[in-house]
C-alpha cells in the first residue's frame, strides 16, 4: 500500500523546482501536481509498464482518503533491492534480465527517470522487477530514454565495475543503443545518490593521489639524508630532478579512472566511431547562478552602506590628493598579494596571471568570508595553473600559516608602538588589550564547544596537512622565501598606507594620528573581517575600524568617511574588475 499526502508531496520540490530550471530539452513533471493529479501519473505509468511486457508490480486498487491524501495498493511481492545484494550476487545474468525489463519499457516510450539501486527488485526466485515507476514518464522523447540507459550503466558500474556492466547491456540492447548514450554520461543527467557516491569516490581517489605523491617525495629525501648532503650544485640539481620524476611516476601509478570515464573507453572498444562530445543538458550552470546572486548581494550592501553619507558635505572636505595616495595603495596591494602567494609555489606560474587571479579575489569576497573565498580561489587558480591538487593545497596553506603568524607579530609591534608613543612605560594600548582579550574568548568558546571544535580541527588539518612538507621544499630556494615574507609585508603595508591615507583625506592638521596606531587599528579589524561570517566581513570591519580610530584618538566626524573610502577602495570598487576577470579566468580555463 502506497499513501501519498501533502506532505510526502512536497518532499523534494525545491530539488525538482531546480532540476526544471537547470536541464534544458528534457519534459520534467510539473512541480505542483494535485493529488488527484498524482494518483492519475501514477497509475497510468503502473498499467503502461504492465502493458508493455515488464515486470513491475501489479496495481490492484486506488481509492482517496479524504481530502488530503490518496492511497493506491499493489500485488505484494518479496524480494530484495539491487542495493541490498552482495557484490557476488549482482551475476551477469541478473543484469541482462535487469535490461531486458529497461529494453520494455523503452519499447513504449516510457522512461523511468530514476533506474538506481533501489529501484530494482529481485523476488526470491531470481526474477527482476522494476518498481519505483510514479516519477517516470508516458511518451518519453529520446534523450530522456538515453539518459535512463546512463543511468543503469553507471548503477551497475558502481557494483561490478565498468567492463561486466557494459558487456552486459550491449548483450541486450546492442552497441549502437549504448553507443548512443555516451553524450548523456555525465552527473548531471544521474540521479542525486549517483552523484553522492560519485564524487565520494573521487575525494577517495584524489586522496590516494595525495598519499602516493607525499610518500614518494619522503622517499625520495630520506634517501638523499642517507646518501649525504652534497656540496656541488649541479649534483643537487640532479637529485632534485630525480625526485620530481619519482613523484610523477607515484602519480601516475595511483592515478585512476573515474567510473564515467571507463565506460566511455569501454563502449569505445566496441564502436570506436561513437559520440563522446558531452551533450549540454544546462540552461543555467551554478556559477551564472552564482554570479547574479554575489552581484546582487554587492549591490544591496552597497546602498545600504551609502544611503547615510552626506556626499555634498563629504566631497567640499575631502582633499583629493591623499585619495589618489589611497587609490594607488589599493592597486598596489594586488601585485602584492601576487607576490605572497607564488612565493610558497616553487613551481613556475605566470605573474601577471596571478595578480589578475588576485583582482578576481575581489569579486569571490562577496559571496564567501574573505579566508574562505580567497582559500578556495588560490587553489583552483594553482591547480588550473599545472600545480598538482595537493601541492597547490599545500602552497595556499603555507602561505596563510605564514600569514598568519606575521599577523600575530606585526599586532604586537605595532601595539608595544602604540602603546609607548604617549608614555615611555611599557604599557600597552587598551585596544591592543581588548583585541587580545578578545580573541582569547573566542578561542575559548572553540575549545569549549565539541561541535565547533571538531569542525575547526578538521578543516585546519586538511587545509595544513602538506605544508611542512612543502615549507621544506620552499626553504630550499631562499628568493621564493623572500619574496613570499616580502609580499605580506608589502600587503600588509599597502592596506595599512591606504588607511591612513583616507584618514588624511578627510582630517586636517589637529586630527591626524600615528602610522602606527592605524596599523593595530587595521591589523585588528582585518582579523576579525576574516572571522566574520559574512562576505568580505562587511559590518564587522566597518564597524571594527570606526571604533579602533576614535578609540585612538580620531574624531568620529573624520574616522566614518575614511573607513567608508578604505571600504569603497579595497572591497567594493574592484567588484566590477573582479568580475570581468573572474569570467575572463574562467573562459580561459585558469579558475
Amino acid at each position: 500500500m502506497t499513501v501519498v499526502d501533502r506532505e510526502q508531496q512536497a518532499h523534494g520540490f525545491f530539488y525538482r523546482v531546480w532540476r526544471r530550471m537547470t536541464l534544458r530539452t528534457i519534459t520534467t513533471r510539473r512541480s505542483l501536481q494535485s493529488l488527484r493529479q498524482a494518483l492519475e501519473q501514477e497509475a497510468l505509468l503502473a498499467y503502461a509498464a504492465i502493458a508493455a511486457g515488464a515486470n513491475a508490480p501489479k496495481l490492484i486498487a486506488t481509492s482517496e482518503l479524504g481530502p488530503d491524501a490518496v492511497m493506491l495498493v499493489y500485488e505484494h511481492i518479496g524480494g530484495r533491492s539491487l542495493d541490498s545484494l552482495a557484490d557476488e550476487e549482482v551475476t551477469d545474468e541478473l543484469m541482462r534480465d535487469t535490461w531486458q525489463q529497461v529494453k520494455a519499457l523503452q519499447s513504449r516510450r516510457i522512461a523511468h527517470r530514476r533506474l538506481a539501486g533501489d529501484a530494482v527488485l529481485v523476488d526470491r526466485s531470481g526474477k527482476v522487477i522494476i518498481t519505483d515507476l510514479r516519477g517516470g514518464e508516458i511518451a518519453a522523447g529520446d534523450l530522456v530514454l538515453r539518459m535512463d540507459i546512463a543511468q543503469l550503466l553507471t548503477t551497475f558500474g558502481l557494483r561490478v565495475g565498468a567492463e561486466r556492466s557494459v558487456a552486459a547491456a550491449v548483450a541486450v540492447l546492442g552497441p549502437d543503443t549504448i553507443a548512443d548514450c555516451l553524450p548523456l554520461l555525465q552527473p548531471i543527467a544521474l540521479t542525486r545518490s549517483t552523484r553522492s557516491t560519485l564524487r565520494r569516490l573521487a575525494r577517495e581517489r584524489s586522496q590516494r593521489e595525495r598519499e602516493a605523491v607525499l610518500d614518494a617525495s619522503q622517499e625520495a629525501k630520506q634517501l638523499r639524508r642517507e646518501t649525504g648532503q652534497q656540496e656541488d650544485r649541479k649534483t643537487v640539481k640532479a637529485e632534485k630532478q630525480a625526485e620530481k620524476r619519482a613523484i610523477d611516476e607515484a602519480l601516475d601509478e595511483a592515478r585512476e579512472e573515474d567510473l564515467l570515464t571507463q565506460i566511455r573507453h569501454q563502449v569505445l572498444r566496441i564502436r570506436p566511431q561513437a559520440p563522446v562530445e558531452p551533450a549540454r543538458l544546462e540552461r543555467i550552470k551554478a556559477r551564472t547562478l552564482v554570479s547574479f546572486i554575489a552581484g546582487a548581494i554587492g549591490a544591496y550592501f552597497l546602498l545600504s552602506q551609502l544611503t547615510h553619507i552626506e556626499f555634498g558635505t563629504l566631497f567640499s572636505d575631502v582633499q583629493w590628493g591623499w585619495v589618489a595616495a589611497a587609490v594607488l595603495f589599493s592597486a598596489l596591494s594586488y601585485f602584492a598579494a601576487a607576490m605572497s602567494l607564488l612565493g610558497f609555489v616553487p613551481e613556475r606560474v605566470s605573474f601577471l596571471r596571478t595578480v589578475s587571479a588576485q583582482v578576481a579575489g575581489s569579486f569571490v569576497k562577496i559571496v564567501a568570508p574573505a579566508a574562505v573565498g580567497g582559500v578556495a580561489l588560490n587553489t583552483r587558480f594553482l591547480q588550473r595553473s599545472g600545480v598538482r591538487p595537493g601541492l597547490a593545497v599545500a602552497s595556499v596553506g603555507a602561505s596563510q600559516l605564514f600569514g598568519l603568524g606575521s599577523h600575530i607579530l606585526l599586532l604586537l609591534l605595532f601595539g608595544y608602538v602604540t602603546g609607548t608613543e604617549k608614555t615611555p612605560s611599557l604599557t600597552p594600548s587598551r585596544t591592543v588589550i581588548a583585541g587580545l582579550l578578545t580573541v582569547a574568548v573566542l578561542v575559548l568558546v572553540v575549545t569549549a564547544v565539541p561541535f565547533l571544535r571538531k569542525f575547526i580541527v578538521t578543516r585546519v588539518r586538511s587545509l595544513f596537512a602538506g605544508v611542512v612538507p612543502r615549507m621544506l621544499d620552499v626553504l630550499q630556494r631562499p628568493q621564493k622565501l623572500l619574496t613570499g615574507i616580502g609580499g605580506m609585508l608589502l600587503l600588509t603595508a599597502c592596506f595599512v598606507m591606504c588607511l591612513f591615507a583616507s584618514v588624511r583625506a578627510f582630517g586636517d592638521g589637529s586630527t591626524t594620528v600615528s602610522l602606527a596606531g592605524v596599523a593595530v587599528v587595521f591589523l585588528a579589524g582585518n582579523a576579525l573581517g576574516s572571522a566574520a561570517p559574512t562576505p568580505g566581513g562587511v559590518g564587522a570591519v566597518e564597524a571594527t575600524l570606526t571604533v579602533g580610530l576614535i578609540a585612538v584618538g580620531l574624531p568620529k566626524e573624520v574616522a566614518a568617511p575614511a573607513v567608508l573610502l578604505y571600504r569603497l577602495l579595497t572591497l567594493w570598487l574592484p567588484v566590477l574588475p573582479g568580475w570581468l576577470f573572474f569570467n575572463q579566468l574562467t573562459r580561459k580555463g585558469y579558475l
